[in-house]
């Protein structure tokens, strides 16, 4: 039953004809899994604490850094280098000491994740790659769990409602996951910081919608947003009868190891790539930026080919398919397709610069940027 106090607390929820005591009720005896204390789930948790759902699953071993506050509203700078669960924690039950939070200090993986999610009502995949998104969804799926879902790019975001019995699961739409690396998460891409707030709390309100059974919660529908153009748009998502996991004939019924499914590309750190030049040990560098990057800064590469036009002039490459090759850009993520393109014409040993020339130029210098063009 609810307390003096909560009556209080929730006063202006329970006054609302569709959820009533009753409602708030089923909240406080709801129980939610939250992937990630990030941009997306400092949002989402911050509004389930606040309505009051009786007890949240932390799940998260990532530490507070500086570049996270800019859109985790969970951290402040007192948790710089400490544990974000112990962060959200204590924000949240500052918030309301009324709900309970059990923390999970790992990462969700195959190992663990039937145990970890075995008894919540929902998850709320607030994940930032593709491994974990697959692996939330199928073991959502197996427990009989329904998956919010939600993810951002730059001004773009989307969230939908994935494995309820009525609707499709997150396989049906994409059965196989690109490759780890060729779509850029918020730290090589970036990110507007309001934008993984108002994700959050679009996954905060389809969570509250389902524990209270209101209408319309985004099955087999996915709302679109970007925040630029100021549109939203909602598109129909079908179950599709051939899923994997959820189809009418399905192949998988247990999870799998999904860093071996979602395979990682080859990268080189930048001081791995300096002891190359430093031991002059023989490697061809790629550079796969536009030409007006190229003349402003340069690593002294062997060959420069714009990433549109590579498939096209391979035959310029002089490395032999068994020769050291290193491709740069100016971040790290087009040198990433130019990896997974060389990979399929029969390069065996090419490899990303991680972080591209930028990296390079924090990490070394432009003297050492200069030295490397005269070398």
């Amino acid at each position: 039953m609810l307390s003096q106090s909560e009556h209080l607390r929730y006063s202006r929820q329970i006054s609302l004809d569709a959820l009533g005591v009753s409602g708030q009720q089923k909240l406080k005896e709801s129980s939610v899994a939250i992937v990630g204390l990030g941009g997306l789930g400092s949002p989402l948790a911050i509004y389930l604490t606040a309505a009051g759902v009786g007890h949240l699953g932390l799940i998260d071993d990532d530490v507070v850094g500086t570049s996270n506050l800019h859109r985790q509203i969970l951290h402040t700078d007192e948790f710089i280098g400490t544990s974000k669960l112990d962060s959200s924690i204590a924000a949240l039950k500052a918030r309301n000491p009324h709900v309970r939070i059990t923390r999970h200090d790992t990462r969700l993986q195959q190992e663990n994740a039937m145990e970890l999610l075995t008894g919540y009502d929902i998850v709320a995949d607030c994940s930032d790659n593709f491994a974990t998104r697959y692996l939330v969804n199928d073991a959502s799926v197996f427990l009989g769990i329904t998956n919010v879902y939600g993810s951002v790019y730059q001004f773009e975001g989307q969230v939908s409602v994935f494995g309820d019995r009525n609707g499709p699961c997150y396989r049906c739409l994409h059965p196989i996951p690109p490759p780890a690396g060729l779509i850029p998460n918020c730290a090589e891409s970036g990110v507007l910081g309001v934008l993984p707030g108002i994700i959050g709390t679009l996954q905060a309100s389809e969570v509250l919608k389902l524990v209270l059974d209101l209408e319309k919660p985004l099955i087999g529908r996915m709302a679109l947003i970007n925040i630029l153009t100021a549109e939203w748009k909602t598109i129909e998502l079908k179950k599709n009868s051939d899923c994997p996991v959820c189809g009418e004939s399905p192949t998988i019924h247990a999870l799998i190891d999904y860093e071996e499914f979602c395979p990682s590309i080859p990268e080189i750190h930048v001081q791995d790539l300096k002891k190359l030049r430093c031991h002059n040990l023989p490697f061809f560098l790629l550079d796969v930026r536009d030409p007006h990057e190229v003349s402003a800064m340069r690593m002294g590469a062997d060959l420069q080919i714009p990433l549109e036009e590579l498939p096209k002039r391979l035959s310029e490459i002089t490395a032999d398919f068994d020769d050291r090759m290193i491709v740069h850009c100016q971040k790290g993520i087009r040198s990433k397709h130019a990896v997974r393109l060389l990979q399929r014409a029969g390069y065996t040993r090419v490899a990303s610069l991680e972080g591209g020339i930028l990296a390079w130029m924090e990490q070394s210098g432009e003297d050492s940027i200069r030295r490397f063009q005269q070398g």
